[in-house]
């Protein structure tokens, strides 16, 4: 099966579990079956302001949602049922060790939603804990080589959490960090993570400041006749005025198909209506307007 992805892909992600839980709501620990049904109909907010968006008219081929199996479940079964694309997590929420939600079941999940893409949300620092980024790659590589051998797409969302002696290189700046020191990083993760054999077809890449590490970057995930895979800009729950400026970074880049921004696209509109101060349809209007504002951006600028 041939590797990748190299059409235009807007995503709107909510598989955030563990934080969204806790931040959203306040709750820790095994929720009540109230509770769980509580944070689906916050997400079906979200995904009306998808479909809303749609309607509006962002093109629907370009246009997809990442959703969890535990609060989305039915989310991703009319989303697939209507042609929409779809990605749904396959890690563990709230663990700096990636490892599989459903262990020795994540291929039956994956074949019992269909989704588009499997993602899988991964931190890796080449300079890190060496036992702990060989596990993951061990569970990495198995689940590669099961998602191609089923001829299915592997979205890989990479973050690279700096070490303290990195930070402590740049005088503990997190900015500097992330324009100095993370470009690099992020490429050499991309290496050697190839090299041992793990193939995503979407990048799911931190945004990044330049366009030049935008390239670098692109050029990474494409290299050695990896020509169609695609990669994507994703937010990092950031204010609007910096996922605009990585959003124009990235946009026209060789390689960069898209965004995946999330948490800055509905968070304020949904503790808006939870705090009673907007009703549901403006909450959903205004995850529709801010998703298609990501579109407009990223389509002006990749121009």
């Amino acid at each position: 099966m041939a590797v990748g992805y190299n059409s235009p892909l807007y995503i709107l992600p909510f598989d955030h579990r563990g934080s969204f839980q806790s931040k959203m709501f306040g709750w820790k620990g095994t929720l009540t079956p109230e509770q769980t049904a509580e944070i689906a109909a916050t997400k079906a907010v979200i995904y009306d302001g998808f479909k809303e968006a749609l309607e509006g008219g962002v093109p629907r081929d370009r246009a997809g949602i990442l959703v969890d199996e535990q609060f989305g479940a039915d989310i991703i079964r009319d989303a697939v049922k209507s042609g929409i694309k779809t990605a749904m997590p396959a890690e563990k929420s709230g663990q700096d060790e990636f490892d599989f939600e459903y262990g020795e079941d994540f291929g039956k999940h994956i074949e019992q939603f269909n989704a588009t893409f499997c993602k899988v949300l991964v931190r890796y620092n080449p300079e890190g804990d060496k036992g702990m980024n060989d596990r993951q790659t061990a569970r990495l590589k198995r689940l590669s080589d099961w998602l191609h051998g089923a001829n299915r797409k592997y979205m890989f969302e990479l973050l690279v959490p700096a070490e303290k002696a990195q930070l402590d290189a740049v005088g503990g700046d997190k900015k500097a960090y992330d324009t100095k020191v993370r470009p690099n990083l992020m490429v050499q993760a991309i290496h050697e993570l190839q090299d041992l054999g793990i193939e995503p077809d979407v990048w799911k890449i931190e945004g990044l400041d330049s366009r030049d590490d935008c390239a670098r970057v692109a050029e990474a995930a494409r290299r050695g006749g990896r020509s169609e895979v695609g990669c994507i800009i994703l937010g990092r729950g950031e204010d609007d005025r910096k996922v605009h400026e990585w959003l124009k970074a990235a946009a026209g880049v060789p390689g960069f198909i898209g965004f995946a921004v999330g948490r800055t696209t509905f968070w304020d509109p949904l503790i808006a209506w939870r705090e009673k101060k907007i009703e549901r349809a403006e909450a959903v209007t205004r995850i529709a307007k801010s998703y298609r504002m990501w579109v407009d951006v990223f389509e002006n600028a990749a121009r």
